[in-house]
């Protein structure tokens, strides 16, 4: 078939043509953006999931939908080398910048971007006895009124950000909506940033303000806000976003194939759900790799077979390959012994193997190496910080990416 007409979309974050599968995070999104502009109090909101369920691509749909009600937004990418204080800066630098227009008092706005200033230019380093930072460390936001002094500028991430919070939120409350942050791969953040984002979020919860964090992670980002800060069990509304059940992922298939006057046989579906697991990011490849292989509708199960190996392979490489590329030959050791010890899973309903969510003991893998768990934990530890394993329960070790064991069970040792 044409592949100019080809609808499936298997790129990072990108949005596929039919979103299926996610109307209630969607409706509860809704509810919670509804009852903010009601003054009635609401919890922030966390998302969690493996890699490639789709947790970028509901994190901009959400935030869609904030802009939509006419909330200011912004957006940030979480990164461990990087401090908390300037991308978020940026991020209520452009919600602030949606709302001005519909402001009364231009003076308001002027004295907000000025503690934003002050709260960003606090992140530069100062040198030895206080002398100012060197040029090229000096990081200007791009607002053009002075910066203030005496709000958010303490130097303490925790004090400054419940203060830059509050008053965003009173800008919100002064035009009669919200403020919305989007937070990406939120595990990334530092230990004090998270701690700083938390009490944040828990003084804004106390005084009913309109300002919003919505995060989005891997798996044990739960536990990461628990560390933080033991009440953030309660602070947050949490969402685990998992794979697509079968409905959803045939819905995701047939919908945009279907606008394009195309149709798949009932045995093509049942072995791209087999082949994919559900999983969104997949469910796009092996669609998109079926597609261009298809002579005709409607598409059959022979169809299937013969593009799987290509989408297979693109996996191999853009998916799974670049990930382990990254790892020492020290953390390849360990991630092969994991792949080993989840691969005797058990088979799963559908019949296929379902070993991507299977947490594996880490004193099983120290026994399978031969080694003592403590000299194990670095690898474990720099592996947990890349984002290809993490722990979800104490003692226990599972990978980020799903199927990930899968595929390294057919590489060679």
């Amino acid at each position: 078939m044409d592949p100019v007409r080809n609808p499936y979309a298997p790129g990072a974050g990108q949005r596929p043509p039919e979103l299926a599968g996610r109307g209630r995070e969607l409706d509860v999104f809704e509810v919670v953006l509804e009852r903010v502009a009601r003054g009635r109090p609401e919890r922030s909101l966390v998302l969690t999931g493996l890699r490639g369920v789709g947790k970028t691509v509901l994190l901009n749909t959400l935030r869609s939908q904030a802009i939509g009600r006419l909330w200011g937004s912004g957006k940030i990418e979480a990164r461990p080398d990087q401090s908390l204080r300037r991308p978020i800066a940026a991020a209520l630098h452009m919600a602030v910048r949606e709302l001005a227009p519909r402001h009364r008092a231009p003076e308001r706005i002027d004295g907000f971007l000025g503690v934003l200033k002050a709260f960003a230019q606090r992140s530069a380093p100062t040198g030895r006895g206080g002398t100012p930072p060197k040029l090229r460390d000096r990081w200007q936001p791009g607002i053009d009124v002075p910066a203030a002094s005496g709000r958010a500028d303490s130097g303490d991430i925790e004090i400054d950000l419940v203060e830059l919070f509050t008053d965003a939120a009173a800008v919100a409350t002064d035009v009669g909506t919200g403020i919305a942050l989007f937070i990406d791969e939120m595990q990334d953040l530092g230990a004090e940033d998270v701690s700083a984002l938390c009490a944040a979020c828990h003084e804004l919860s106390q005084l009913g303000a309109p300002l919003i964090v919505v995060g989005a992670g891997l798996p044990h980002l739960p536990a990461v806000l628990s560390a933080a800060k033991s009440y953030s069990e309660r602070l947050f509304r949490y969402q685990r976003i998992d794979r697509l059940d079968r409905i959803a992922a045939d819905q995701a298939l047939c919908a945009p194939a279907e606008r394009e006057e195309v149709e798949y046989e009932q045995k093509a579906l049942d072995l791209l759900y087999e082949s994919s697991g559900g999983y969104p990011y997949f469910v796009q490849a092996y669609g998109k790799a079926t597609w261009d292989h298809a002579p005709r509708s409607p598409i059959t199960a022979a169809d299937v077979r013969v593009a799987a190996p290509e989408a297979e392979a693109e996996l191999a490489v853009g998916f799974f390959g670049s990930r382990f590329e990254r790892a020492t030959p020290a953390e390849r050791e360990y991630m092969r012994a994991m792949a080993t010890l989840s691969g005797t899973s058990g088979e799963t309903g559908e019949g296929h193997r379902d070993d991507m969510d299977a947490a594996v003991p880490t004193a099983e893998i120290a026994r399978s190496l031969g080694r003592k768990p403590a000299s194990l934990s670095p690898a474990r530890d720099t592996l947990i910080k890349k984002g290809l394993i993490y722990s979800g329960e104490r003692g226990t070790v599972a990978f980020t990416v799903p199927h990930f064991g899968r595929y390294l069970r057919t590489q060679p040792a």
